[in-house]
């Protein structure tokens, strides 16, 4: 017999599924489909049909096998998780009955040294997920001192962005910084960390693949994505990793399915007019057990939600004023 291969346990796997509760006939998307874990158990939980989305060409090559496991109820596409809303139109499914995200990079990614997202693994300063557009090469050679500092300041939220970026700038007039190495080795030597803290490059790595993935931007498309894919009744699951993940998907939970007090100047959104009834009301976070088996899971936050029969909310939530990919490689 041979040795069957390590199934993917996606952190807080559990609780997220059981939250999107899948029932028989329904119709649901792992919008960051990676090693197929969330879209393997929404499978064995019922008879259901399942869309897997995902921007990397190896999660998609990778979950062939499952597809055919499936016998047809699991449809992959390559696609970034923001277009999630076109996928499922392009599949003959206008409305779905659950969405599950987990925001941020896989578990895969971060083990192949060739694909530059760690600090951990010497290879080529790449980290882009779809394998298409500027490379963390690309950005640290030509981004501006100001905007590399922003960068690293805003989606690393690195207090000493200023001086990486001036060490950075400095590095790169002598040779190109081409490898994960070569940048971890600058930024250690401006970031200092105590004993049992992170690595000093562990923020500005993050920013940058934040950066050159469009990770937030991504996360706002795809949320307002799916407030329009799910029916009433509809339930929208998220993992995040970070606070700025985090805060985006609370933020568009709170202004979607929450009252205030209101006032004179904005007065209080009538509850049938919202959007989304919020599930959990404090986000839910992984046990011991699970931190212990999987210690990048410590810093995991489930959100959750079900959809209303009220129209899908145009709050005028505008795209925060942080720097533009497109912009930077521009020189704007």
């Amino acid at each position: 017999m041979t040795a069957q291969p390590i199934r993917h346990v996606p952190v807080l796997g559990r609780e997220a599924v059981a939250m999107l509760e899948p029932r028989a006939g329904g119709v649901y998307v792992d919008a960051t489909f990676g090693a197929g874990g969330y879209s393997r158990a929404i499978l064995a939980a019922a008879d259901t049909r399942v869309i897997g989305i995902d921007r990397d060409r190896t999660a998609i090559a990778g979950g062939f096998g499952l597809v055919e496991e499936s016998g047809g109820r699991l449809t992959l596409v390559e696609d970034r998780f923001s277009n999630l809303a076109a996928v499922c139109a392009a599949q003959g499914t206008a409305v779905v009955d659950g969405i599950v995200m987990d925001v941020g990079v896989s578990s895969m990614q971060l083990d192949e040294a060739n694909r530059g997202f760690s600090f951990r693994l010497d290879g080529p300063l790449d980290m882009r997920m779809s394998g298409q557009g500027p490379t963390a090469a690309d950005v640290v050679a030509r981004a501006s001192e100001t905007d590399l500092a922003n960068i690293i300041y805003i989606f690393g939220e690195e207090r000493r962005s200023r001086a990486v970026a001036r060490a950075i700038v400095t590095a790169r007039r002598l040779a190109p910084i081409a490898t994960t190495r070569a940048l971890a080795d600058i930024v250690s030597k401006v970031v200092r960390a105590k004993p049992h803290e992170i690595h000093p490059a562990t923020r500005t790595f993050q920013a940058l693949r934040i950066f050159v993935n469009e990770e937030l931007d991504e996360l706002i498309a795809a949320l307002a994505a799916a407030e329009r894919v799910l029916k009433p009744g509809g339930r929208l699951a998220v993992v995040s990793f970070h606070s700025l993940e985090d805060r985006i998907v609370k933020n568009f939970l709170v202004r979607r399915g929450k009252t205030g007090g209101g006032s004179r100047h904005r007065p209080e959104i009538e509850r049938a007019s919202l959007s989304f009834a919020i599930l959990t009301k404090r986000p839910l976070t992984p046990g011991e057990e699970e931190m212990h088996a999987n210690p990048r899971a410590r810093s995991a936050r489930l959100r959750g939600a079900e959809r209303t029969d009220a129209a899908a909310i145009d709050d005028g939530a505008e795209r925060p004023a942080w720097p533009s990919l497109a912009n930077v490689m521009r020189g704007g």
